[in-house]
């Protein structure tokens, strides 16, 4: 079983998926997606281990031993195994939650090998009608931007709901300027970073079409009143970097 594991979890394969010269209208979270997010990850998040770790610094100060996290929209582990060897003596569960089988599927595999099955479990749920009271914290990692902007202030108010008082949302989003000139920029300059990862132009071009539709971001703003409406009384941006950005809201105690 570990040598299957270990052939599974081998360097992730590369991102090819907008080489090709036909592909599909919209943006999925299909098998082909899964093979390769964890190098689309390194390569389209600006700064996506930081964020990581910053997020873990949060989890530390804010949360109590034996608190539940959940990371919503897990995708294949990679954050709560992070979570994991970041705070190994903090005594907090966590649960990965995902829609995808596949995407469980790899991130199961990811805990069996690193033998992380008793501090990570992993559910199937659509996470905007999924009930976990009692929460120490939730984990939004670019997840938020793919839910339908109509249904986003009633799942985050499920969220808050859910948290216990002191609980934590973390949040990072891709984000928009309602200056036009300087999100043109911003969006030259996240180019510019794709490319310096080893995409071309064209792969830029077709991803960023497949996700016209499906990636829907707000500003920084919008964010934040969003999530202070529904009653958290405490909302920072953390990290920033041009048009992406990470938030900690806090529910009162």
């Amino acid at each position: 079983m570990v040598s299957k594991i270990e052939h599974q979890m081998a360097k992730p394969s590369r991102d090819k998926l907008f080489e090709v010269d036909t592909i599909q209208e919209d943006f999925v979270f299909n098998e082909r997606v899964v093979e390769v997010f964890d190098d689309m990850l390194d390569r389209s998040v600006p700064y996506y281990s930081e964020v990581i770790s910053s997020s873990a610094r949060l989890l530390d100060t804010f949360l109590h031993a034996e608190d539940t996290v959940y990371d919503l929209g897990c995708s294949t582990g990679t954050t709560l195994m992070e979570f994991c060897r970041l705070l190994p003596d903090k005594g907090l569960k966590f649960v990965g939650i995902d829609s995808s089988d596949a995407m469980l599927e790899k991130a199961r595999l990811k805990a069996e090998l690193y033998s992380k099955q008793d501090s990570i479990s992993f559910l199937k749920e659509d996470i905007t009608s999924m009930h976990h009271p009692n929460a120490g914290g939730f984990i939004l990692n670019y997840t938020l931007q793919f839910i339908r902007p109509l249904r986003r202030e009633a799942f985050l108010r499920n969220l808050y709901e859910s948290l216990r008082p002191g609980g934590i949302l973390v949040l990072s989003e891709k984000i928009i300027s309602h200056d036009q000139r300087l999100n043109r920029e911003y969006i030259d300059i996240y180019h510019q970073f794709k490319k310096s990862k080893g995409y071309s132009e064209l792969e830029i071009a077709r991803k960023r079409e497949a996700l016209e539709n499906v990636l829907i971001p707000f500003s920084i703003d919008e964010n934040r009143t969003m999530l202070k409406q529904i009653g958290f009384t405490t909302v920072e941006t953390f990290f920033q970097w041009f048009n992406f950005a990470s938030f900690v809201a806090v529910k009162p105690s």
